[in-house]
């Protein structure tokens, strides 16, 4: 009997994973409605909202509505952070950023659970189920991932945990896939008169 239900879990789980790849992989761009909510080791939890546009390949604009005109863009290569509170721009290669936003880009990239991704456990809440994992590699700044999917196989949470312990939880909403994305959205322009800080500098 336990070894059925191992059978049938794994059965499950396998067919989960391979719901969602398939949705993402499949989509060439992504439209949604974001909520950030970041804490920090020892400080207080800071919450943040916007509309988040993905295309392949590594292209993203989170553009902020909370608060108003902050932006992060990546063209694939390069990412741009814009803080209009202090009218500074941070500049970095996607390789080398420590951003814990960067691993969203893979819902437009080759999503892969089994190759990206260990110890992978699946628990139901409700209709929903939580999706925890590690990533395979420790060259990356996090150390734990977890997924909220929908029975659509839509992802409508994602939790990045730091190795400094910090957490940035994402709710999603209003998704849609495929939509027309115009290539001037993943590029930018450093604004008049804003300081320019390039990492490793």
């Amino acid at each position: 009997m336990l070894a059925v239900c191992a059978l049938w879990a794994d059965t499950s789980m396998d067919t989960l994973l391979k719901g969602v790849e398939t949705r993402y992989n499949q989509a060439k761009t992504l439209q949604v409605l974001f909520q950030e909510q970041y804490t920090p080791p020892g400080h207080g939890q800071r919450t943040e909202s916007g509309i988040l546009m993905l295309r392949k390949p590594g292209r993203m604009r989170w553009a902020y509505s909370q608060p108003p005109g902050k932006l992060f863009v990546s063209d694939g290569k390069l990412l741009w952070l814009y803080t209009p509170a202090e009218n500074r721009v941070e500049k970095m290669k996607f390789q080398e950023t420590d951003d814990m936003r960067a691993p969203l880009a893979f819902l437009l990239g080759k999503l892969h659970f089994e190759k990206e991704f260990r110890n992978l456990q699946a628990k139901r809440e409700g209709l929903d189920t939580r999706i925890t994992a590690e990533p395979k590699t420790d060259n990356l700044p996090y150390s734990a991932v977890e997924f909220v999917v929908a029975p659509d196989s839509r992802i409508k949470e994602v939790k990045v945990t730091g190795f400094d312990k910090s957490v940035l939880h994402f709710t999603f909403d209003q998704e849609r896939l495929d939509p027309k994305l115009s290539d001037n959205l993943f590029r930018f322009e450093v604004p008049k008169g804003a300081e320019l800080v390039e990492a490793g500098q």
